[in-house]
């Protein structure tokens, strides 16, 4: 696995952790990495940046997923789903030059190996069109 597919991967976790938990970003943070160690510097420092950009991001995250999930709370998402959407927004969000298609593909093969059969679809229609208005703006 590669080490930003694995970060990718590892920032959903702690986001699903915090979610689940009702923990802090500093609580997650700290019982996150203390169970797993053994993470290479480059991977976690993706991750860390990941986390942070969706933690502190978090309000227009969640609106931006809700714009664009059509008849869909956040709240009434599957956990793992809306952490894979989390992940993902804040991505497009704080890496503009990665490629929204990257991001999604990624994504959708998380979501493959977490979520249900049938979240794979969803994740792709509220991602792809979130990334097409993050573009349009971007263009504006």
């Amino acid at each position: 696995m590669g080490t930003r597919r694995k970060s990718r991967e590892l920032a959903m976790q702690m986001l699903f952790q915090g979610d689940l938990g009702k923990q802090s970003p500093e609580q997650v943070q700290k019982l996150f990495w203390a169970s797993a160690a053994d993470v290479e510097p480059e991977t976690r420092g993706f991750t860390e940046d990941l986390y942070r950009i969706a933690t502190t991001r978090a309000e227009e995250i969640d609106q931006l997923i809700e714009a664009h999930a059509q008849n869909w709370r956040i709240e009434r998402m599957a956990v793992v789903d809306r952490n894979l959407l989390r992940t993902a927004v804040a991505e497009m969000l704080g890496y503009p030059n990665t490629p929204a298609a990257i991001i999604i593909n990624e994504s959708l093969d998380i979501g493959r190996r977490y979520a249900a059969p049938e979240s794979v679809p969803f994740l792709n229609g509220i991602l792809d069109a979130i990334a097409r208005d993050l573009l349009k703006k971007r263009l504006a």
